[in-house]
Parts: structure tokens; C-alpha cells; sequence
């Protein structure tokens, strides 16, 4: 039998199902063989030879093909269609060639296969080819150079900037948009503007709105009403006048359907639409395609074959008629530059089949694949027919003018399945808007002035930073996914609210790299490498040639750094990041000076444990000392070395730290490395505090006194968890933390009392106690949930729909729902009870299978 070997073993077994007995389908799990993490892995000095290395956990995997391959002399290597599938095959090949397991007579061939389904299978099976070798030069190119990159810089950041990580070809670059992006927002100022709208009423009593447009006869810009008096004046304007329909224009419009998705359009489109990362979607993506519900996901490639075109047009006929489907086939353009990028574009295999139809129950898979489906049909439907109206009113001696615009859907088109998400959206004036004529009245009900400000640009999404790599030509679809979640797990970037935002060890590496490399992280330079690598992959170029023409200028940059001193980079990035380390201050001081002593000057520093800070250059006189982060508009971070006041000869400060603002009670000393401190609970603003509020707050734990019953101290304080009473091990909460300074001994009793009644201990009373369960044994009764009522039997519970009261529930319609719940957890069946020696071996038995199946599963990861 053939061996086939793919990449993992949930693809082999798909792929084996398709080919039957006659082949040995097993998977290499992956990459085979790497760089090893040591200085000459890639030998510049030797024409950039590669020494490769197989992984330890790869061993195992490259004997158990071996081995099949002893019974049958013909290895088929059938990785994913792409680069990256490419060089495992060829890796493969190569390990397999070091054991001496390819022989001279062994036929050793490649298939590739866009769909995992078993028409794509045996048809490729039919057409064998050999492992491309300038898609595997590409490959060797890449990373050899991220290699080189990631080698020989790094160290220079370890050494030169306490506390960054890494740097990369293509991370740093990335790194750079979103903070330069953040430096854009904090360097904005804001504009004020108001606009005017006026609610007018038809003849027949209907409403719409309408935005002035012309004011004093002259046609008004966005920002020609600057302020309130000017907007107030367009008001009056507007209120002593009458005003009649000065025309109703209708002009119809179409609406096209967006293509249907590449990896990149996926990564953005399933960010906007469930606030999916990048790794999320390909993790599901990758499941879909190796269970052959989808073509290969990482392409850069729009077209779609002419029978799965067919396909979809079969079926959007079938489900929505034949109004939906065009005259003839919709045809997309690629965008990829060579063949090897150019795959199918990313569809399901039957367009028949609905989410509804997956065997799969994981919730990102289905969300997925719904997203995918409906693209893919939309994409081959009608357009959108629209009519946009627009209404100029008038006033009668023609000085004032508003606008009034909306639209109708004529025929919703693909709109019925799909409508693309859009990044930061902004009103469309898609409103409807009621029966307007030429020349009737326009009655004034309502006038409106609206201040309004210009916004920052926002930071980015994972969605548009892909979008942005994209148009840039940074990176490929391959690698965005692994990009933007390395770049979050460096710490560099954090993520809030699906939105990217630069941590001040971001900044740092990117103000090194663009002072020191500026070439390398330069997104023309980035992206024309990305052109070379391409023309590798065409067979346009030689990788050697890349490779020398890379290294000769970058092995020179890295030269030039070894004299650099820690301090002279500190100065440098300093001077690059002081608008943001130094924001202006209200009362227009200088905000270098140092806020505590007010003769030291405020410098980046660097810890000795790694990191960076912004300290007073008075030290040890001076020991202030704060995080790089202080925005300008944070109360806390403007108050940050604030003195209170002295409690004896120490001063108590107010200070902002990492997990927000908190009080402190002098310096750090060698006796007393951590001085006393306290947080601010939670709404008491930063401002208001004063020095008798932080000595009651350092005086927490606040002691009540003993417990009546045996003595032990109760004591109040703010925990984790906000304020609360405490005797021994056992907390009560308080409701609010202002109590914890008044709380008395009777009061503290009775809330520990009441805790210990409403602790895990107790049993929750059945709203309704139905009895034996019928088959199994064991009470089944209704019971009061967090979340509604609902049946409870053994370890299973299920929820009440949401039309049955508890008390109509019966036996039969608590066994049923309690299948039901049973049968969707996977978890026990509802069958007659068995002695016990018999239910003790089951058990056992059970845990065994258990074990056997968690092993696999981790193996399919």
C-alpha cells in the first residue's frame, strides 16, 4: 500500500475514508524539522547554508512513516497547497532520505488538493507531480530571513533596551502601525463644529429631517459653523423663514455583492462581525477544512471553480427562486501576483449545506462556517436595486437651504443572505423617506443645533491592522494570523474591547528600531522583500541572491550598534517619546520638572529587573519615580507624588501604580524596601483625597473588637473583593466601603451570621419534588436556579422552557428533558440501575476510554 502522509490526524483519517485499504494514510504533525535556536543554524559566511534539525517530538512520527514505508517502496506527499505544505513535504522528503527510508527505487510524488472531500481527493491522486522547488526556495528564503532578523537583533535589544523581547522581519513593522497610530491619536487635537437640522412635516402630516446645507445664500462647508453663536444665528435664520420643496430627485442605484473570501477578508470579517482574533478564525477555519466543509483557508485568490459556481448558483435558485440569480456567472479578478498564492478562493464544498447541516458542535466553527456559506452564495447573486432620493428646502428668498436624503430597497437582492461589515461606520443616510412633492410647503416643526467635535483617527482592530499589512503588502495571509497574536503575547500590545493599543514596551522597541534600523522597519523596504519573495516563488529569482543582496546592508546596521551605550539609547528614545512621556501640563509648567521636589528634571530610566520608568534625576534626594504611561487627561497620573501631608516626620503621597492610583507612607529604605500602601476603592476619585482620608485607609484593617462567642478580633478592611467584616477565616461583604470605618460589633455579628447561612453547605429546597426517577433510580425534583427553575436528577440539570411553570412540570416531562440534557453533554444515559461490583468495573472501564480518547484529541491539536 502507498504511503500518504499529511499534516495531521484528523486530515489522515477524513483522507483515508476517501481512499479505503489501499493506501496508509498517516500524518506528520506538522513541520517535521526547524532552524535550531543557536548562532549559526544559517551560515551567511557559506552561501547561506541551512542546518536543520528534527524536532523531538517529530522523531517518533518520521520513524512511524519509515517504517510503512518498509511494506510499500511509494511515499505520496499530500500537504496543504501552499508554501508553507510545500516545504513540509520537502522536509519531509529530505529526513526520510537521511534515515535511508527513500531508497533510489522509491517513487516519491506530490498531490495537492484544494477541498478535502473525496471527488478533490481522487482526482488529485490522478494528477502526481514532484515537490515545487521554487516554492520550496521561497520558503528557505523566508526563513532564513527571519531567521537572520530575529538572530542577530534581538540581542542587540536585550542589550542595548532592559526589557524588550524580540524583534522580527515583519513584527517590528506591524508593531510600528499601531503605535505610530497611537502617537497619531495622543497628537490630535480636536476641532469644534455644529451642524443645524430641522424636522419638517408634509401637507399630509408626515415628518422627516433635514440638514442645513446653505446659510446667507452661500453653500456651507463642514466646518463653517464654528462655535455656539454662530450656530445659534443659523438657528434664527432658519426659524424666520418659510420654506416650500425646492426639488425631489430619485435617481435608482445598485449594490454589488463583495467578493467572496480570501484569508485576509475572512480574518477581517469574522473580527467585525463576532470580534474573532486572527488566530481564533484560522484555528476554526483549519477544523472546517479538515473535516472538507471548506476549501483550503489560507489563500490569497478570489476566483471560484466553474462547478462549485454552478453549484452555488443551483442553490440560491433552490432557496430563494430565480429572481436571485443572475444572468450570467459573476466573475472576480485575483489579486495575488503569482500562481503559488492564487489558490480557490475560501467556500464550502456543497453549497447545499447549511450551518444547520454541521456534524460539529463548536460554536466559532459554526459561527464560521454560517459567515462562509452565505458570503460564498452571495457573492453569485443578483444586486441590490436602490432608489436614493434627495429633497432641497428652500426658504423663499432663497438665503437658506436644507437637505433631506434617504434611500428604499426596490429588491434586497443579495442583501436577503449577506451584508459586509464596515470598520468604523459612519451614518449613511440610509433612511426611508415619506411622500415628498415639488413645490408643497415644508412645514418647520423642530430646529436642532448640534456641536460636534473632530475625532482621532481609531486605533486599530486586528481587522483593519490586517487590512492595513494588506494594502501595504506587509506579510502574507499565511502570517497574519501569527503576527498580530505575536506581537500581544510579547507584551508589546494589549487588546481592550477588540482594539489594539501599544504598551509602553512597544513603543520603546519601536523607537529603538526606528532610530537605530530605520531601513528595516520600513514598510516600502518590508513590502518590496515581500515582492522578491514572491518572484522566488515564480522562479524569477535566485533566494541566494535575496539572501546576500539582505545580509550585506543588515550585518553593516548591526555593526554600527555595538559601541552604542545603554545611556545614549535612553537619551535618544527619551527625546523621541517625550511628547508622549511629557504631556503638556494645565497650568502650562514645564512637565519635565519633577511634580515632588520641584528641582529635578524628570528622565527615562531603566529598571534591574528589565523594563523602563520615568524617575527624577535627583536621586537619592529625590526618589520619585512613576510608569512611562501618563496621559495627560488622567486625574490619577496628574496628581501621581502628590504630598498629602506628614504622619510624623513621613510624608504620605498620593501615588498611581499599575493596578490604578493608591496612598503611600514614605520612601522605599534597605530596612523597609515596601513602605505601607493602600488602594483607592473604587469611586473615590483621586482628587478629593486629603491626608485624613489616606491615614484611615493606611490604617486599615480596622479592628471592632472581639466576637461575643469566643473572643477572636473582628475586623473590618477592603479586600480583593471590595469591603468587608471579618472573624477568623470567615468574610462577610459590606455594601459600602465607606461602612468599614463605622461598622459596629452588632452589626458585623449579624452579617457573619446571615454568610454562614447562605454558604455552600446548605441545601436549596426543591420547588417540587416529583419522586424515584422511573428507570434509573435517585429523587428527580424541580429546583430554584440562578438562572430560572429547573429539573435536577444525579449530576444532570435541565433548565425549564421558558412557557412551563415549575409546578406543571410532571415525571414524564422531567425524564425527557433530562435525556435530552444527558444526551447533548455526552454524559450518562438514563438506563436501569446495575448492582454495584457491576457499576464499579464500568466505571473503571469507562475512565479508561476516557484517557484513551483525551490522548487523541490532544494528538489532533
Amino acid at each position: 500500500m502507498p504511503v500518504v502522509v499529511v499534516e495531521s490526524p484528523s486530515k489522515a483519517k477524513t483522507i483515508n475514508t476517501y481512499l479505503g485499504d489501499d493506501y496508509t494514510v498517516l500524518a506528520s504533525y506538522g513541520h517535521v524539522r526547524d532552524l535550531p535556536p543557536k548562532d549559526g543554524s544559517v551560515d551567511p559566511e557559506h552561501d547561506f547554508e541551512m542546518k536543520w534539525e528534527v524536532a523531538t517530538d517529530s522523531r517518533k512520527h518520521v520513524k512511524a512513516i519509515a517504517d510503512a514505508l518498509k511494506d510499500d517502496n511509494a511515499l505520496i506527499l499530500a500537504t496543504d497547497p501552499d508554501r508553507e505544505g510545500e516545504a513540509i513535504s520537502w522536509h519531509l522528503e529530505e529526513a526520510l532520505k537521511k534515515r535511508r527510508a527513500i531508497k533510489k527505487d522509491t517513487a516519491v510524488s506530490r498531490v495537492v488538493f484544494n477541498a478535502i472531500t473525496k471527488s478533490a481527493v481522487t482526482e488529485a491522486m490522478k494528477n502526481p507531480r514532484q515537490v515545487d522547488e521554487p516554492l520550496v526556495h521561497a520558503y528557505l528564503a523566508r526563513r532564513a530571513l527571519d531567521y537572520l532578523v530575529g538572530f542577530n537583533l534581538s540581542p542587540v535589544l536585550w542589550r542595548k533596551l532592559p526589557g524588550a523581547k524580540s524583534a522580527g522581519r515583519v513584527q517590528s513593522v506591524c508593531l510600528r502601525l499601531i503605535v505610530e497610530r497611537e502617537m497619531e491619536i495622543e497628537a490630535f487635537r480636536p476641532r469644534e463644529y455644529w451642524s443645524v437640522k430641522a424636522i419638517f412635516a408634509t401637507p399630509r402630516g408626515q415628518t422627516y429631517e433635514a440638514r442645513l446645507t446653505v446659510l446667507g445664500g452661500q453653500k456651507l462647508d463642514k466646518y463653517d459653523i464654528e462655535n455656539e453663536t454662530a450656530a445659534e444665528l443659523a438657528v434664527q435664520a432658519i426659524n424666520s423663514r418659510d420654506f416650500t420643496i425646492a426639488s425631489v430627485e430619485a435617481k435608482p442605484a445598485n449594490r454589488n455583492p463583495a467578493p467572496p473570501f480570501m484569508t485576509s477578508t475572512l480574518q477581517q470579517e469574522a473580527s467585525r462581525k463576532f470580534g474573532f482574533g486572527a488566530r481564533q478564525t484560522m484555528q476554526a477555519a483549519q477544523r472546517l477544512y479538515e473535516a472538507g466543509y471548506i476549501t483550503y483557508m489560507r489563500t490569497d485568490g478570489i476566483d471560484m471553480a466553474p462547478e462549485a459556481v454552478m453549484a452555488a448558483r443551483d442553490a440560491i435558485k433552490d432557496r430563494y427562486g430565480a429572481d436571485y440569480v443572475p444572468k450570467s456567472p459573476r466573475m472576480y479578478k485575483n489579486k495575488a501576483k503569482n500562481a503559488q498564492e492564487a489558490h480557490e478562493c475560501i467556500r464550502p464544498t456543497d453549497m447545499t449545506r447549511d450551518a444547520g447541516k454541521l456534524k460539529t458542535t463548536d460554536t466559532d466553527q459554526r459561527k464560521l462556517y454560517d459567515l462562509i456559506w452565505k458570503r460564498t452564495l452571495a457573492s453569485q447573486m443578483e444586486a441590490a436595486r436602490l432608489e436614493r432620493t434627495t429633497v432641497e428646502v428652500l426658504s423663499g428668498d432663497k438665503q437658506v437651504g436644507l437637505r433631506a436624503t434617504g434611500q428604499v430597497v426596490l429588491f434586497d437582492g443579495f442583501l436577503k443572505v449577506y451584508e459586509e461589515g464596515r470598520d468604523d461606520v459612519i451614518d449613511d443616510d440610509d433612511k426611508r423617506l415619506p411622500q415628498i412633492m415639488e413645490g408643497e410647503a415644508a412645514k418647520r416643526e423642530s430646529v436642532t443645533p448640534e456641536q460636534h467635535f473632530t475625532q482621532p483617527p481609531p486605533r486599530y482592530t486586528e481587522a483593519t491592522l490586517v487590512k492595513r499589512m494588506e494594502e501595504l503588502g506587509i506579510g502574507r495571509p499565511s502570517t497574519y494570523a501569527s503576527i498580530v497574536t505575536t506581537i500581544q503575547d510579547r507584551g508589546y500590545v494589549t487588546k481592550d474591547k477588540n482594539r489594539l493599543i501599544p504598551e509602553d514596551k512597544g513603543r520603546l522597541v519601536t523607537a529603538f528600531l526606528s532610530n537605530y534600523f530605520p531601513k528595516y522597519v520600513g514598510y516600502e523596504f518590508t513590502a518590496d522583500l515581500e515582492d522578491q519573495l514572491d518572484d522566488v516563488s515564480a522562479g524569477d529569482r535566485d533566494y541566494h541572491d535575496v539572501l546576500s543582496r539582505f545580509w550585506r546592508d543588515f550585518s553593516a546596521a548591526i555593526a554600527e550598534t555595538a559601541d552604542l551605550r545603554i545611556t545614549e539609547v535612553l537619551e535618544k528614545i527619551d527625546e523621541v517619546l517625550s511628547p508622549h512621556l511629557y504631556p503638556p501640563r494645565e497650568d502650562g509648567t514645564d512637565p519635565r520638572v519633577c511634580p515632588k521636589c520641584g528641582v529635578g528634571r524628570l528622565n527615562l530610566k531603566t529598571a534591574r529587573s528589565g523594563g523602563a520608568f520615568i524617575g527624577c534625576n535627583n536621586y537619592p534626594e529625590c526618589r520619585y519615580t512613576r510608569p512611562l504611561s501618563a496621559p495627560s487627561d488622567d486625574p490619577a497620573a496628574q496628581l501621581d507624588g502628590k504630598v498629602l501631608g506628614h504622619d510624623g516626620d513621613e510624608e504620605i503621597t498620593l501615588r498611581n501604580g499599575r493596578f490604578g492610583p493608591y496612598v503611600q507612607k514614605g520612601e522605599p529604605t534597605e530596612d523597609q524596601p515596601k513602605p505601607p500602601r493602600a488602594s483607592l476603592p473604587k469611586g473615590w476619585a483621586p482628587e478629593k483625597i486629603d491626608l485624613d482620608k489616606a491615614l484611615m485607609l493606611l490604617s486599615l484593617p480596622r479592628e471592632i473588637g472581639p466576637h461575643p462567642d469566643d473572643g477572636e478580633p473582628v475586623e473590618a478592611g477592603i479586600g480583593r473583593y471590595g469591603p468587608y467584616v471579618r472573624h477568623g477565616k470567615k468574610y462577610a461583604n459590606l455594601p459600602e466601603v465607606d461602612e468599614v470605618f463605622t461598622v459596629g460589633m452588632n452589626r458585623a455579628v449579624e452579617l457573619l451570621a446571615a454568610k454562614k447561612t447562605r454558604g455552600r453547605g446548605t441545601t436549596a429546597k426543591a420547588l417540587k419534588e416529583l419522586g424515584e426517577h422511573p428507570e434509573s433510580g435517585g429523587p428527580v425534583n424541580v429546583m430554584e436556579g440562578r438562572y430560572g427553575p429547573y429539573v435536577k436528577w444525579d449530576k444532570v440539570n435541565a433548565t425549564l422552557p421558558k412557557d412551563v411553570e415549575p409546578a406543571d412540570v410532571t415525571m414524564e416531562m422531567a425524564v425527557a428533558l433530562i435525556a435530552e440534557k444527558a444526551a447533548k453533554k455526552g454524559g450518562k444515559k438514563t438506563a436501569a440501575k446495575k448492582p454495584a461490583a457491576k457499576k464499579t468495573t464500568a466505571k473503571k472501564t469507562t475512565a479508561k476510554k476516557t484517557t484513551t480518547r483525551k490522548t487523541a484529541a490532544k494528538k489532533d491539536d
